[in-house]
């Protein structure tokens, strides 16, 4: 049996006990500074190391102490971003307090789902009262099931019955998933002497290990990783779901290119942040008409986003509507000062200016906006969609190929929560219900393709129609005709089409049943040039000669096309018999008196030398005569 990784963060009001309780939990004071110590508050994150067991094997819990005064609600939610459980604080003295709701709010927003209550200071009495209290409070929310569990620190209560709670939830809680996308969420970077650079955080989507090379975003820096460690021990790599420090000596701290803060995110290259989002927001039906977080979020409003550990400063634009008020959810553009690496399905908060209030919550629809199409018709229905079930992977995959009409499968859904392995097994549900095709590398909506492939079937009908002789079209024609589209794309369209009902030669496209044809006016053309050729086989005029208008240049050429001229350099053309008996009489000249000069061989096929150098010189590349000085031998 393996151990399963698990984070626990504590939420509630300021002074109901949140640190002592994971003291008592874990043995460590996770007040770690000291205007902590001397106020008696906790101001900062702090964290512990909790291990458990459970039914199927070893429980291992980082626990993170957040900060219940309403000065440092900031500081609370970064700690909270990319937990597994909360552990719910009320006190049996004070009961249900305004930092115990805004908490509340914040973990329904990030969409945690499984919780503990510990109702502390349970020696004071009003056991019962606050019980109630706390179950009328969370009834309807995920949290209505959650255990509520009677605790005193000065007497020791309930610690241990905590304890089987929390191993009762664990137990049926899932591990974070690898999904091949690392994201360390930084909360605290500092540097230690001789040592550099460290930094610590939850490690959510994907494994890091020592020497890997990793990328900090939003500065877009490359840091390698020389050491990890795990609540002080050594470690090869970090999985998802721990609590994970890396030493990264090629970044120091500080907030200018090139240094590493709180709210940057380590991950891996390719994985580019953005300052717009697309984002279903939410306001809390919750909040009392009365209080300030209630006020309606207005079109353009400014707010604070909270995502992971980052804090930045952002305007809010609706897709409709002009304003969100308490119980509602709206499709929104948050417009950032500075840019965050999201996935679609990342959860975050949004506050007020003024820092005093959590104003409403949300899910990422879409992690790279663009402002002039954010209410185009492609991307209302790309959003609409993704609102309804912004976790089914079928419903993102298709509205991004939709949105995007055609994308490489290796680009798609790159920054989202799901895998690779997931993102290919819905490429095909999605091809088995036709609503996409696949060529290549290539994923494309039906409507899409079906759209390309018409236009480039008309263009290449368009070019037998009005040039009948000629073998096809130019594919760099066709590549013009469709500049709009990336390469990639104009690559599988064409070996699409090359599967059915069209050929490929060399660089010239043509339908399977085109058969090149002369029209009527020109087959007299080709009659005049095969007859002109044929008066002097091996002396015949020159191109230009032989093609001197635009008709007798057409011709020419399809006659070259279909095999009837032999092109032998661009000013000499011969019939394919002469070229033939040239090349036997050339061979049998050397094969009998030795090697030849051009001389030689000009007076003996009686030719000029405007003819015979182009044609040995063709024998050489085709490999029946190879030069040696002024004279030819036979190559074999």
């Amino acid at each position: 049996m393996t151990t399963r990784n698990f984070v626990i963060a504590t939420a509630g009001h300021v002074d109901h006990g949140k640190t002592a309780l994971v003291q008592a939990l874990t043995g460590t004071d996770p007040d770690r500074l000291p205007e902590e110590k001397a106020r008696g508050i906790t101001i900062d994150l702090g964290f512990a190391e909790l291990n458990l067991t459970g039914p199927n094997g070893d429980l291992h819990a980082a626990m993170i102490d957040v900060p219940g005064h309403e000065d440092f609600v900031r500081n609370m939610v970064a700690g909270v971003g990319s937990i597994d459980l909360a552990l719910l604080v009320v006190a049996a003295d004070d009961g249900w307090m305004p930092q115990t709701e805004e908490h509340f709010q914040i973990l329904t927003y990030l969409g945690i789902e499984r919780s503990v209550i510990a109702l502390t200071k349970a020696d004071l009495g009003n056991v019962e009262k606050i019980t109630a209290e706390i179950h009328a409070q969370l009834r309807g929310t995920a949290f209505a099931e959650a255990p509520i569990i009677p605790t005193s620190i000065r007497t020791n209560v309930g610690i241990e019955q905590l304890m089987r709670a929390l191993v009762s939830e664990l137990s049926l809680t899932s591990p974070q998933r690898d999904i091949g996308k690392p994201r360390l969420f930084v909360d605290r970077a500092f540097s230690l002497h001789g040592i550099g650079t460290v930094v610590t955080g939850t490690l959510v989507g994907g494994i890091f290990r020592r020497g890997q090379t990793v990328a900090v975003q939003p500065q877009n820096s490359n840091a390698r990783i020389r050491s990890i460690q795990h609540h002080g021990r050594d470690s090869d790599q970090a999985s998802p779901g721990t609590r994970t420090a890396i030493n990264l000596p090629d970044l120091v701290v500080g907030n200018s290119a090139g240094t590493i803060r709180r709210g940057d995110v380590v991950s891996i290259d390719g994985l580019e942040p953005s300052s717009t989002i697309d984002v279903l927001l939410e306001k809390s039906a919750r909040l009392r008409q009365e209080e300030a977080a209630a006020h309606p979020l207005k079109d353009g409003g400014s707010i604070y986003l909270h995502h992971g550990t980052a804090r930045v400063a952002a305007k809010v634009a609706f897709l409709d509507g002009e304003a969100l008020r308490r119980g509602e959810k709206a499709i929104a553009q948050l417009r950032l000062e500075s840019p965050i690496l999201a996935f679609i399905g990342d959860r975050f908060v949004i506050r007020d200016r003024s820092e005093r209030h959590t104003i409403g919550g949300g899910i990422v629809l879409n992690p790279q906006g663009d402002r002039k199409k954010f209410r185009a018709a492609a991307q209302r229905e790309l959003l609409t969609a993704r609102a309804a079930a912004p976790n089914d992977v079928d419903v993102c995959v298709s509205s991004e190929i939709k949105g995007r009409q055609a994308i490489r499968m290796s680009v798609l859904m790159q920054k989202s929560r799901f895998s690779d392995n997931e993102i290919t097994a819905a490429l095909q549900r999605l091809r088995v219900r036709n609503e996409i095709v696949i060529c290549g590398e290539i994923a494309a909506d039906v409507e899409t393709w079906r759209t390309l492939r018409g236009r480039a079937s008309a263009l290449i009908d368009a070019a037998h129609e009005k040039n009948s002789e000629r073998a096809g079209l130019d594919i760099t024609l066709l590549r013009t005709a469709f500049a709009d589209q990336p390469s990639e794309v104009f690559e599988s369209l064409v070996a699409d089409l090359c599967r059915n009902d069209f050929v490929r030669n060399g660089s010239i496209i043509a339908r399977s049943s085109h058969r090149a044809t002369l029209p009527h006016h020109l087959k007299v053309v080709a009659e005049k040039i095969v007859a002109t050729l044929d008066e002097k086989p091996f002396d015949p005029p020159g191109r230009k000669d032989l093609a001197s208008n635009r008709d007798a240049q057409q011709t020419l050429t399809f006659l070259i096309q279909q095999g009837r001229i032999v092109e032998i350099s661009p000013d000499v053309v011969l019939l394919p018999d002469s070229f033939a008996r040239m090349k036997a009489t050339i061979v049998d000249y050397i094969s009998k008196r030795g090697p030849a000069t051009v001389s030689q061989l000009r007076q003996e096929l009686q030719t000029s030398r405007r003819v015979i150098v182009p044609v040995v010189e063709k024998l050489d590349r085709e490999g029946v005569t190879r030069r040696v000085g002024d004279q030819r031998i036979l190559a074999h």
